[in-house]
């Protein structure tokens, strides 16, 4: 895929590529029972021109023990969102989002063979997380935990080394 395939607001798959390359075991592995699980929200940094991609899961449970968890100890939760997706809801993961380039990602998440977007408004909110988040990681806030700072430089350089092939093309 390029840049210009990859809509807002949809989820998508990736790649086992991308896993074999960024070699940190803190990311959530690809599949699971032979299906595409995770999915992933993805968004644009208008700052770097990477993708993020938020990991998403329906194990709403799980993850209500966790934000519970949180918002007693700090007040708080902002490393994951629950919210409504398609006919149900699902959790997303902030504190195991990652950067990401277009061509590792395998396609766009369908039901019934229809691409599935995130409603305006928790989109909103995923954005604003997003930010939160990223700020709070930069101000050495450990709330990710896979070593974003090395991914973004490996998919930078990568991104940086595509660009020089492909301005030596033209």
């Amino acid at each position: 895929m390029n840049i210009n395939d990859i809509k807002t607001g949809y989820v998508y798959h990736i790649k086992d590529t991308y896993f074999d390359v960024a070699k940190d075991d803190k990311l959530m592995r690809n599949r699971e029972g032979g299906a595409y699980r995770p999915t992933y929200y993805c968004l644009k940094d208008e700052k770097t021109g990477l993708l993020w991609v938020v990991p998403m899961s329906s194990r709403i449970e799980k993850y209500n023990a966790i934000i519970e968890k949180d918002v007693a100890q700090y007040g708080s939760c902002m490393k994951i969102l629950i919210a409504r997706y398609g006919d149900g809801h699902s959790a997303f993961l902030f504190q195991n989002m990652f950067p990401i380039l277009p061509k590792y990602i395998n396609h766009i998440h369908t039901i019934a063979g229809i691409p599935m977007a995130v409603n305006p408004a928790v989109q909103k909110e995923i954005i604003k997380r997003f930010k939160d988040v990223r700020r709070l990681y930069s101000r050495g806030i450990k709330v990710i935990f896979p070593n974003i700072t090395h991914l973004e430089k490996l998919m930078l350089d990568e991104l940086a080394e595509e660009m020089g092939q492909k301005s030596k093309a033209t």
